[in-house]
């Protein structure tokens, strides 16, 4: 039955991935299991995004849309904040204090170029993101899709170990 499931979810332009590491924590936590589509995708701010170029990458990388192609982008390390064209984001799910990666604020801030997208995890103390040169500003070829559900969720228990929490399959939302 689970082959089944497994392959009209991959009929349907639907894949498996799993999030491996703490970057996009809290919103999805290491070992997670979602649901990615990439039928006619094009990446979005706020999207949970895919990411996997074998030259590049030793792993395929989950990370958040942060700016498009052609937007303004502004990181203020000073108050922990991301303007996009001149607005601030308002980014409830993030964790941590966002630090300084090893690309100068002068190479970031200002227009994503064209076929790129800035992403960064939601972990942004530990996070592994657009702001550090080994990944940058991402090709939007690169992007395997987007993270849509959350079917084999976890949850840290009273110990730090992860466990699975079936409660907390859903939806994964900008």
């Amino acid at each position: 039955m689970a082959l089944v499931v497994v392959l009209l979810i991959m009929a349907f332009g639907f894949r498996i991935i799993d999030v491996d590491g703490k970057s996009m924590e809290p919103t999805l936590i290491n070992t997670d299991k979602v649901v990615i589509t990439d039928l006619f995708y094009t990446p979005h701010n706020g999207d949970i995004v895919i990411i996997s170029h074998a030259e590049e990458y030793q792993k395929p990388l989950v990370k958040r849309v942060i700016a498009t192609a052609g937007q303004e982008l502004r990181l203020d390390y000073d108050n922990n904040a991301v303007y996009v064209d001149g607005k601030k984001l308002d980014e409830p799910y993030i964790q941590g204090t966002t630090v300084h990666g090893d690309v100068p604020e002068s190479e970031l801030n200002g227009i994503v170029p064209e076929g790129k997208v800035f992403v960064m995890g939601d972990n942004r103390g530990i996070s592994l993101d657009s702001r550090y040169r080994q990944i940058g500003f991402i090709d939007e070829s690169y992007i395997i899709g987007k993270a849509q559900l959350d079917i084999i969720p976890h949850a840290y228990d009273a110990n730090g170990g992860v466990k699975l929490d079936l409660s907390k399959i859903r939806y994964v939302y900008n």
